[in-house]
């Protein structure tokens, strides 16, 4: 691993490389925060691809890119005279030491992890440039699912949360019977509704039972895809058209891939 001082080198080259590129590509010189928004994004879902795989080498280099787009809008800011890449890291250096008065305030070791996320919100509302409210800092943009997580564990941050985990199921069940009413009646607009509230109860209990959903249902969507390619995969190999199939056909298959799944192959 690097020293201290070969970190800081090597971000110096980084500044100077993207200084360069800002003044003399084509490309680089003309990119604005709007511009960028869109690949920043891009980014940010190639490092949860290689997170969620674990691949040692993607991570470093997806971070690479995190990083950089990271720096462009903060050379963006500098041009425009608004702050540059020190008053980045500077006002991150100022948050964290404030959110984190047991460490750098009156030291308190003992202190867990639970009792110090129950105060993280109140911490954050002090802050002079803080959010005037508990869920105004969730950020309009995320993805849905991620949204909802996020509005429920910031909710119970400040205390407004069930008293049993086990309470909760109530709520689904509720949800469940509204929704199977409206889809009965075949009225899209309430079903919606009524899914949505359903899909939020299921979330609740997922973050009551320390289960993030968000993941939960990545390694669904994994878990499909893995048996989908073991049927289509199974299917060429007879040299048979997916669409030619019987669904009992893909079913059995289907099961095959799953028992193989539970024998480790």
């Amino acid at each position: 691993m690097h020293t201290r001082v070969e970190k800081l080198e090597a971000f110096g080259r980084l500044l100077d490389v993207l200084d360069e590129l800002r003044e003399k590509c084509p490309w680089d010189k003309k990119q604005t925060n709007c511009t960028l928004r869109t690949n920043t994004i891009e980014e940010v879902y190639e490092l949860c691809d290689a997170l969620l795989n674990d691949d040692s080498h993607n991570i470093c280099k997806e971070l690479g890119d995190v990083l950089l787009h990271v720096l462009f809008y903060s050379v963006i800011a500098n041009e425009k005279k608004q702050f540059d890449i020190a008053d980045v890291c500077n006002k991150e250096v100022e948050k964290l030491k404030f959110r984190h008065p047991h460490i750098y305030g009156e030291p308190d070791p003992s202190k867990s992890v639970e009792s110090i996320l129950q105060t993280w919100e109140q911490i954050k509302l002090k802050e002079k440039d803080g959010n005037k409210t508990v869920l105004s800092g969730v950020p309009s943009s995320l993805p849905s699912l991620i949204k909802a997580y996020r509005i429920q564990d910031k909710a119970r941050n400040v205390g407004f949360d069930w008293e049993q985990k086990e309470d909760a199921w109530d709520k689904v069940y509720e949800e469940l019977e509204e929704l199977k009413l409206e889809l009965s009646k075949e009225d899209k607009e309430k079903s919606t509704s009524e899914f949505g509230d359903f899909f939020f109860s299921m979330i609740n209990v997922a973050r009551l039972y320390g289960i993030n959903p968000d993941d939960a249902l990545e390694q669904s969507n994994r878990k499909f895809i893995h048996r989908f390619n073991y049927i289509e995969q199974s299917a060429k190999e007879k040299g048979v058209a997916l669409k030619d199939m019987t669904l009992a056909e893909m079913d059995a298959l289907w099961n095959e891939a799953k028992s193989k799944e539970l024998k480790g192959q």
